[in-house]
């Protein structure tokens, strides 16, 4: 499922992996027309507030020389380079050292390189990213969904530091910079993040006055209108601002019938006390979204008459690419995002800081989505039947296949509370100094998913004309009602002792616990009168997670680290239970990490390196006895290296630019049929050329290229 749209902004778009020429050959015609005809205007605006006839601004230049108008610019007319693609600091609190000495490897796509890119969903933003993986709709889910390092992310998205579990389109409009942290992560956010996590950090307030504001038109229905407004507001308190951030957006999909996206989002924060010992942020967000998804082609199964499986091919492309099987008027995707965020900070002296932040978010959801799929006719038109996925004998023609419309109904709202107390303090036990981050958190999360089944007869159309007017008639029934509620207390410290200017040592201990209620009433199918399995179960776990790292610093501009942690996956991580997975205790995982950090030419230039490892010590494995249950039995590893560059290499040209490569494997598994090791691996290569140079080389092309193998 695709929802990021063909890039206009850049005149930049990707070939279609198709296997037809006549398919290339109108992906690329597709493209060039958008970098004809696409249209991007910025307009950025400074209002002169309370200054002398001496302060007055200096008049931006431009090619053509001095503007007449001193407060307006427009962007990309100026000859000073953009504020920059390296990120110096993470703005999670919780790390409280440069990202030069952070012994783990966090990779920043700074606001200058989203907006550089136009960049419109974070799915586009985290492309930049070597080692992701980003899925599109597999097993039947909505929103973003990635890995990290070879392991599910899904559920390991933060806002602020804060878990953002919706299953929505995330928009970077309101953001300032989107953060990467690879690796075991639990020590700072808790469950989850086997592979890393992804830290969304929100544009705040500043005292400097600004508006800018962004239009963008393109081919495929394209239209984006975002605004940035900044205003600072003495009348209300010291160091008191406002900031308003606001986004609309709608478009289509190159070469897909009826798939349209719709976006309005609106983002506004205030802050009172910037600059003084006691500072209160606050921020809401609400983002809603109504599309007509795009569930894609139906795959084909191939094989002769009697075979037990078959080869799955999609359909010939250049009789199907635009194809749409769904109903235009049938078929939605409704999601209502709202998370407001209250935020106080008090300096007590020069060597601590106490943190309270609190947040409440409310994420619904509702969707009515056809997946289309190859089932046989029999199965198809059986009433109160599912369908049975049909063998095509070789040579079928494909003007004789009919596929079937599988409904995808359901809604949920899901719920967060969530409040964090933090004290950051800096103390010295004798020549050792620390840098202590430490914090109590408290959760409460509930998800109530309801779902529809699809029974026969199924909505059928042809593989090759398929009708999207055609009227929804398929067949559903309410067969479940959910409802999860957890709660999580956690304790943490985060400790950075330094000894001495080359020798620092970084150590951490987290414990958590997670309960979960989970409930599920089931109903039967109306025909044959047979329901699913549901039941109530309760799971509670108490769990303690470390991380600890060693860092060497040679020079002032390099550092080595050694690095090693620990997560876990609790059975109801995603607020989900069922009877085979309530009795199991959480996955453990292991991480050890080698990198070093190095910063060339003044500062301007980032160079990263890592190994990594992580193990799977207990995955889950269905019982060889009893295939209702899963026990913890098998083994997984990933293991890889990564290489990324950014920033400047001279003062007209910065880049992205990044490599990874990950093998991972199940090297140990009770099933039977398993074989006893099973492997994948896939390198990634990303490169982004800055708006003043020539793009840097990459396999597959630059700045979001992928290589896979």
């Amino acid at each position: 499922m695709a929802t990021s749209r063909n890039s206009l902004v850049t005149g930049n778009a990707a070939l279609s992996d198709t296997r037809s020429r006549e398919m290339r050959l109108r992906a690329l015609r597709s493209a060039l027309l958008g970098s004809v005809v696409s249209l991007v205007a910025s307009v950025e605006t400074a209002p002169v507030l309370a200054q002398s006839a001496g302060d007055a601004p200096t008049a931006p230049t431009s090619e053509a020389g001095p503007m007449q108008l001193p407060t307006i610019s427009v962007q990309g007319a100026e000859t000073a380079p953009p504020s920059g693609y390296k990120a110096d600091q993470s703005s999670l609190g919780k790390l409280t050292e440069p990202l030069l000495n952070t012994p783990f490897t966090i990779e920043t796509v700074t606001r200058q390189l989203m907006d550089d890119q136009g960049v419109t969903t974070v799915r586009e933003a985290l492309r930049n990213v070597p080692g992701i993986s980003l899925a599109a709709g597999e097993g039947s889910s909505q929103g973003d969904s990635l890995t990290i390092r070879g392991f599910t992310a899904r559920n390991d998205i933060f806002l602020d530091g804060m878990r953002d579990f919706g299953s929505y389109y995330r928009d970077p409009f309101y953001l300032q910079d989107i953060q990467v942290l690879k690796g075991p992560a639990s020590i700072l956010f808790g469950r989850g993040s086997t592979g890393g996590v992804v830290e969304q950090d929100s544009k705040l307030p500043t005292l400097n006055p600004f508006t800018n504001g962004t239009l963008v038109f393109g081919t495929d229905m394209t239209k984006r209108a975002r605004a940035d407004v900044n205003q600072p507001l003495p009348d209300l308190g010291t160091g008191a601002a406002l900031r308003l951030n606001v986004m609309a957006n709608q478009n289509g999909i190159t070469d897909r019938d009826v798939v349209q996206y719709n976006r309005f989002g609106i983002a506004p924060s205030l802050v009172v006390g910037l600059g003084t010992p006691s500072r209160l942020t606050f921020t809401y967000l609400h983002l809603t979204e109504y599309d007509h998804l795009d569930y894609g082609l139906p795959w084909l199964y191939s094989g002769p008459t009697g075979a037990p499986s078959g080869i799955a091919h999609p359909p010939p492309l250049s009789l199907t690419q635009s194809n749409y099987y769904g109903f235009e008027h049938g078929n939605y995707l409704r999601t209502n995002v709202d998370v407001p965020t209250v935020k106080v900070e008090h300096d007590v002296n020069d060597a601590l800081t106490i943190t309270d932040q609190l947040r409440y978010g409310h994420y619904s959801r509702q969707f009515n989505i056809t997946e289309p799929q190859n089932y046989t006719l029999t199965s198809a038109l059986t009433r109160g039947g599912t369908g049975t996925l049909m063998l095509l004998p070789p040579l079928t023609p494909l003007g004789s296949v009919t596929i079937s419309r599988n409904p995808l109904v359901g809604t949920s709202v899901e719920t967060l509370l969530d409040n964090q107390l933090d004290a950051t303090t800096r103390f010295n036990t004798g020549f050792v100094g620390h840098t202590l981050r430490a914090g109590i958190e408290v959760t409460h999360e509930t998800s109530d998913p309801i779902r529809y089944s699809t029974i026969g007869p199924y909505s059928l159309t042809p593989l090759l004309f398929p009708n999207p007017d055609d009227t929804n008639n398929s067949n559903i029934f309410l067969s479940s009602n959910t409802a999860t509620t957890a709660n999580t207390q956690s304790v943490y410290g985060l400790d950075t002792l330094t000894f001495n200017e080359q020798w620092q040592l970084m150590a951490g201990l987290r414990y958590d616990r997670f309960k979960a209620d989970f409930g599920q009433s089931t109903l039967p199918n109306p025909v044959t009168g047979v329901a699913a399995t549901g039941g109530v179960f309760h799971q509670i776990n108490g769990m303690v997670s470390w991380r600890s790292a060693l860092i060497y610093k040679p020079l002032p501009n390099g550092t080595i680290y050694v690095d090693g942690g620990t997560s876990f996956n609790p059975s109801a991580e995603a607020l989900s239970l069922s009877l085979a997975t309530a009795p199991l205790p959480p996955v453990v995982n292991r991480t050890a990490e080698i990198g070093s950090k190095w910063e060339f030419l003044d500062g301007g230039l980032s160079v990263n390196g890592s190994l990594f490892r992580t193990v799977q010590l207990n995955a889950r494995e269905p019982d060889p006895n009893n295939s209702l249950f899963n026990i913890l039995a098998g083994t997984a590893v990933a293991k890889g290296g990564e290489l990324i560059a950014t920033g400047y290499l001279t003062p007209e040209w910065e880049i992205v630019a990044g490599y990874a490569y990950t093998y991972s494997e199940i090297t140990k598994s009770p099933t039977p049929d398993r074989p006893a090791i099973l492997a994948t691996r896939w390198p990634t290569c990303r490169a982004t050329r800055g708006i003043y140079g020539p793009p840097t080389n990459c396999p597959g092309g630059w700045r979001s290229a992928a290589v896979s193998m």
